[in-house]
């Protein structure tokens, strides 16, 4: 994993220090509360619907057991005893004083994590494939890409100022884990003709109220030109993009509006400019930071032929994944208990991930886009026991990839821009297939909830997603089916007239009820369903008179 440099360190004390003087200031009202707002913002430090929240970035969704386990600490010191883990691969305390924030972004530099640039319009937290250095399809692992990209981005003097907010993902792997083509730049790990590893580059992705796929504006780009490449296209939006309506200030509708031919040809001019002075990346830089992320040493033992309970053998079914090494899974750990809420794990939790990492997964964990948590690598001969450990907590749930497995923003329970509940709605559809038994019978299904038009539960790439909308001062829940947020990206199609919040859950119910009648066979998943039939016989499943009559 990478350490902090001494420079690292530094620089996120120095910026501890400089925001623990703003909140003073606040705080005697020398500051009002718009001037506060974006230097607040500038440390990941929102105003909610009840309190203050503190979005912690955790860059490429890496983490180690001591940083898990001082996520817990401060969820019991300064919080109300839980943290939730977002799509970005953040982790939110949606709770604490204004007084104690900076003795929070304290503890947090105490073991290399902080909260810079987790909000603003600057680049983001990159995030990159959970599965990263552990999955057995990965070209390469993309977490030195995302992390040369983190230390080129923090506090940019050019790019802290954006039209808007910038996000950035990498994946390693043919398999896109990390939405690649959703955000304002994907970079997907390639290599060319003669084996050299490069990256294909998309631009103009993005969900939100214009959702749109991002395009392909570079088949390779060789690792050495990364930083000047990103210089260019960073550089072409700072200069084009939109300014005068935050709606259409993202890069993708400059992509659109542009033309992607065009807006290329200014990107490689820009790219011929920065290469005349910018240097390639160091390839000493680029051997260090590969060191950081160097695979840990496979253990080489037997597994032994036991029998498994059938909850064990359930789990091993769903909530693993193939790895690199012989002998080795992936574990994700699901944050959905049936009825829970999504993304959230008590303090408890969070340091009983941070055991099982140290004993079982070489101190590596990862935080997933969908909310869950991934010990990356665990030997299968330790699966019954860090089954075991986690059944004891509560984190056994067999369902990744699930009905069950909803993602969700935090909607109106917590959001100030939120319209709609999402976690009730989540939570209702979860307990309406609680039995795992017939939510495997199901199969793979991702029902993806916003209560938004700002789309932070990725509800546009849902098999079906769910956005939650105000009408009248009425809640209203519109649905859309045949999203996808892999490598074959596509953007869900509206099926109609909103649900109301009684009637959100019996409509999935419906759509699910047709699915099981449609699909060929056990083989065919929902989303390969729908794209046979097509949107019209789950329209009818939703509008029928029959359910109109149960609606009412």
């Amino acid at each position: 994993m990478y350490r902090y440099t001494d420079f690292d360190t530094a620089f996120v004390r120095s910026r501890v220090a400089e925001f623990r003087g703003q909140v003073e200031r606040r705080r005697s009202c020398a500051l009002t509360e718009d001037e506060f707002k974006p230097l607040r913002l500038m440390n990941g430090l929102y105003l909610q619907l009840h309190a203050y929240m503190l979005r912690v970035a955790i860059p490429y969704g890496t983490l180690s057991s001591r940083q898990m386990r001082q996520l817990a600490m401060i969820a019991e010191r300064w919080d109300k005893g839980y943290g939730h883990f977002t799509t970005r691969q953040n982790v939110q305390f949606n709770w604490p004083k204004l007084q104690d924030v900076p003795d929070i972004l304290d503890a947090l530099a105490d073991v290399g994590m902080h909260a810079v640039q987790t909000s603003g319009n600057c680049i983001r937290n990159v995030t990159a494939d959970h599965f990263a250095g552990a999955a057995a399809d990965e070209i390469e692992d993309p977490r030195p890409t995302a992390e040369l990209i983190r230390q080129w981005s923090t506090d940019h003097p050019e790019f802290a100022y954006l039209p808007r907010k910038f996000k950035v993902a990498v994946t390693g792997s043919p398999n896109d884990r990390a939405v690649t083509r959703a955000h304002d730049i994907g970079l997907r790990m390639v290599r060319d003709a003669q084996g050299a590893p490069g990256y294909e580059v998309v631009i103009g992705g993005g969900l939100g109220r214009t959702p749109m796929i991002g395009k392909v504006v570079r088949d390779f780009l060789p690792k050495a030109d990364l930083l000047a490449y990103l210089e260019a296209i960073l550089q072409v939006y700072n200069l084009s993009g939109r300014r005068d309506n935050k709606y259409k200030a993202r890069i993708k509708i400059l992509v659109h509006e542009t033309g992607l031919a065009p807006l290329r040809a200014k990107i490689e001019a820009a790219f011929e400019a920065k290469r005349r002075h910018l240097p390639a990346v160091d390839p000493a830089l680029i051997a260090r930071l590969e060191a950081d992320f160097a695979p840990p040493v496979w253990a080489e033992r037997p597994v032994p032929a036991t029998p498994h309970s059938a909850a064990l053998r359930a789990f091993i079914d769903t909530n693993t994944a193939p790895h690199r090494a012989p002998g080795y899974a992936i574990v994700t750990v699901s944050l959905k208990p049936l009825g829970g809420t999504p993304g959230a794990a008590t303090a408890a939790q969070l340091r009983l991930l941070a055991d099982l990492a140290e004993r079982f997964s070489h101190d590596e964990l990862r935080i997933s886009h969908e909310q869950n948590v991934i010990l990356p690598h665990v030997h299968r001969a330790d699966l019954p026991a860090v089954h075991a450990a986690l059944l004891d907590a509560g984190l056994a749930t067999a369902n990744i990839g699930l009905v069950s497995d909803i993602i969700a923003c935090p909607g109106m329970d917590y959001c100030a821009l939120a319209t709609a509940r999402s976690i009730p709605v989540a939570q209702e559809i979860s307990r309406r297939f609680a039995d795992l038994d017939a939510a495997a019978d199901i199969g793979p299904l991702k029902i993806k909830i916003s209560g938004c038009i700002n789309a932070c539960g990725h509800h546009h790439v849902g098999h079906i997603g769910i956005l939650g909308l105000d009408r009248a001062g009425v809640e209203s829940y519109q649905i859309t089916l045949g999203g996808d947020g892999t490598e074959t990206t596509a953007i869900g199609s509206r099926t109609g007239p909103g649900f109301a919040y009684d009637d959100i859950a019996p409509a999935v119910e419906r759509l699910i009820v047709a699915y099981l009648d449609l699909r060929q066979d056990r083989a065919e998943t929902f989303l390969e369903t729908y794209r046979r039939v097509g949107l019209a016989p789950f329209k009818a499943a939703l509008y029928s008179a029959t359910a109109q009559a149960d609606a009412a």
